[in-house]
């Protein structure tokens, strides 16, 4: 049992004398203004997050009323948010929470922030709260989103910090629980296609696939990352192929990747699940559709969703929900294995 140790909200002047700057630069820092040079600016930065300040929004809505808008940032570019069923189940999720609160949703899609223009008009308060999934540790400008609004995020963050909101699936155990189940059926020789490692689901996931093979005392024949898209599952199954190490299974770490994976196995000769056993992850519609049927950890995508948004509102009311939230994954067999 943890016990939540109060703290001492840090000021705006607090934030000025660290940066060196006066309590109006700081301000317009917080509010999104360009009227400031870039050293200040960088140096505001700098101590928003060493601080980890957070704007009173109590005081700024004495000046005008809440926005009643949450938004849904997603660092990721725009082929690869509609490409993905779980950015739609995701967004299901969130809405249907939200349509039974007076919150509108504004999605936000942006594999970068140069400008700050993202930045800038979540800082401005055009929006109450933010969620932020499929996060990476390139993704620095979602500090700065952090240090003006609330936010919770899909997925633990690789940098987590103490009082980070977040709503994560067991990703360890999935991956654990999928390469138990290939071994299960008695293939020995498992290679994986991983998310990117910049992401936790991507380390999460190959964690548990090799906890799985050291328990059973079998070494990993290969991994590749597939960058959690299709185009990157076909490419990493090509690498494992011309690497010429024998294999009988594969764990692949999203569904996504294996409907990439697929042709290249069919083009090499090898036979689903005859040659080759295979796991996906998700349990999107994609695993319905390829040939064979695929067997896959389900992941609830639209609870997660609901979830989030429910931590959020609770926070925008005032109370204290849980730092983090994790739900379980599901094994769903197939004919792939």
């Amino acid at each position: 049992m943890s016990i939540d140790i109060p703290r001492t909200a840090i000021t705006i002047e607090e934030v000025a004398a660290a940066a060196g700057v006066s309590r109006s630069t700081v301000s317009r820092v917080v509010n999104g203004s360009t009227a400031v040079s870039p050293a200040a600016l960088e140096a505001v930065r700098q101590a928003i997050s060493e601080l980890n300040y957070v704007p009173n929004r109590a005081a700024r809505s004495l000046a005008s009323r809440a926005t009643m808008a949450i938004a849904l940032v997603v660092p990721e570019d725009t082929s690869r948010f509609f490409g993905d069923p779980f950015f739609a189940a995701i967004v299901s999720g969130i809405n249907k929470r939200l349509s039974r609160s007076d919150y509108v949703l504004n999605l936000i899609v942006a594999s970068d922030d140069p400008q700050d223009k993202a930045t800038a008009y979540l800082r401005s308060g055009a929006v109450d709260g933010a969620i932020v999934v499929s996060h990476h540790t390139s993704d620095t400008f979602i500090d700065r989103i952090a240090a003006a609004v609330p936010v919770v995020y899909g997925g633990r963050p690789l940098r987590e910090r103490e009082h980070d909101h977040y709503v994560d699936v067991d990703n360890v155990a999935g991956g654990r629980v999928a390469t138990e189940h290939l071994l299960g059926r008695g293939r020995r020789r498992i290679a994986t296609i991983t998310g990117p490692l910049t992401m936790h689901a991507g380390v999460d996931r190959l964690t548990g696939f090799r906890e799985a093979l050291a328990a059973a005392g079998v070494t990993e024949v290969a991994v590749e990352d597939g960058d959690f898209t299709s185009d990157g599952g076909a490419a990493a199954m090509q690498r494992i192929l011309d690497a010429e190490q024998p294999f009988d299974a594969l764990f692949i770490a999203s569904d996504l990747m294996v409907r990439g994976a697929l042709p290249v196995l069919a083009r090499a000769g090898l036979r689903v699940p005859d040659d080759v056993a295979i796991i996906g992850f998700d349990d999107s519609p994609v695993a319905r559709s390829v040939t064979p049927h695929l067997t896959t950890m389900r992941q609830p995508s639209l609870a997660q969703g609901e979830c989030m948004a429910d931590v959020l509102l609770e926070m925008l009311a005032g109370g204290e929900p849980p730092y983090v939230t994790i739900l379980d994954t599901e094994l769903v067999v197939r004919d792939s294995t």
